[in-house]
């Protein structure tokens, strides 16, 4: 049975740690999921995610509808099974890809009719379809289907995503067959419009059926200070005693920032995506591999960081991993970039736990301040 308990809340700010009872085990908040969009984090094998001490992960319900399809994940034995990844997953419901996919898809009240990218093929997905997916995968969170819409979209477009979006939450919960071994959250949007984030929060948290919260719609066009103004509004009107996950964020400074404003989980494939491209995360700043100054530097990629990539690889031999195209390149930046990621939200933990988030986060932000951190 699903179990949201917060165990603290920062006295020195409204940072909050806890845990997540689910089935597939205990996940200790705040905590970074890392992105397996097609049940895999790419370049990286699941023993290499555990050993780096992630406790979720995610996946993506369109993505996974169509290829290889839910009927043979649950064939397969559900998607733990099939992706040899036993602790818990939190699926996405699709919803992003109304947003992200809209020059294949088209959307009307009833849900979402999409073109595949793959074969061409018509799919429909609307809230009786990605229940039923998402329950044949065993997921741990499910989430429920929504629109985002685009951040600075007109407030008609906005106001009819809500209305979509609340209306879908319904629909989803009225889908949902299986309760014991699965959650459901749902989705508030609102764009960066504090009035319409007020009244979608009343709307989505006012629904029984729901054992978490998120907070979507960011991250798609608005500035950063927006993202954490906005979050920071929606998150403080989210009901306490229930999980509150900030969908698609971000970068370490946003996980650091928000954090603050008492949201447990983020997703991100930031760090996954630019470790592939050669850009990774460290203490020091933003550090481009296959640059020429890094031929003969025989130091660690992070001397800060204790993955068995800064431990064991120099500089100087990943960046000629890079070079010369190999697979392997990949493999030792992602488990590094994914190391970054995890330690930002155990240190803030501790943080939290010894009532100092605050000063903590001064300090991070300090050293942070100075980098830029977008690919």
């Amino acid at each position: 049975m699903y179990k949201c308990e917060v165990e603290h809340v920062c006295a020195q700010t409204g940072a909050r740690a806890g845990k997540l009872h689910l089935t597939h085990g205990v996940v200790h908040t705040p905590i970074f999921m890392p992105v397996g969009t097609q049940a895999t984090i790419k370049a990286v094998l699941p023993r290499d995610v555990e050993v780096l001490g992630a406790e979720i992960i995610l996946s993506n319900t369109y993505h996974l509808m169509l290829r290889p399809g839910a009927e043979r994940i649950a064939q397969a034995g559900g998607l733990h099974k099939f992706m040899a990844w036993q602790r818990p997953v939190l699926t996405d419901s699709g919803g992003f890809q109304v947003y992200s996919l809209s020059k294949i898809r088209k959307v009307t009240d009833d849900g979402a009719v999409f073109q595949s990218h793959i074969d061409g093929a018509r799919h429909v997905l609307n809230a009786e379809r990605a229940m039923q997916l998402q329950e044949a995968f065993g997921s741990d969170i499910m989430m429920a289907f929504d629109e985002c819409p685009p951040a600075k979209a007109d407030t008609k477009v906005v106001q009819r995503a809500m209305k979509r979006t609340v209306a879908w939450l319904d629909r989803c919960i009225a889908a949902r067959t299986r309760q014991d071994d699965c959650a459901l959250y749902g989705i508030v949007q609102g764009g960066v419009d504090f009035a319409l984030r007020s009244q979608h929060v009343e709307q989505i948290c006012a629904r029984e059926g729901c054992e978490g919260f998120a907070i979507g719609g960011l991250s798609v066009g608005e500035t950063s200070e927006e993202l954490w103004a906005t979050c920071a509004y929606t998150a403080k009107q989210m009901p306490a005693h229930k999980a509150r996950y900030l969908m698609g964020v971000g970068t370490p400074e946003d996980l650091v920032r928000c954090i603050d404003y008492g949201v447990e989980q983020f997703d991100c494939v930031m760090p996954s995506r630019n470790a592939r491209h050669g850009v990774v995360f460290t203490h020091d700043g933003k550090l481009v591999i296959k640059n020429r100054q890094f031929f003969a530097d025989d130091g660690p990629l992070d001397p800060d960081c204790g993955c068995m990539t800064c431990t064991t690889f120099t500089r100087s031999y990943l960046r000629h991993l890079f070079v010369a195209g190999e697979a392997t390149c990949a493999t030792l930046l992602t488990i590094h970039n994914l190391a970054f990621y995890l330690k930002i939200a155990r240190d803030a933990r501790a943080a939290i736990l010894a009532d100092r988030f605050g000063d903590w986060q001064v300090q991070t932000l300090a050293r942070l301040a100075s980098k830029r951190w977008a690919a």
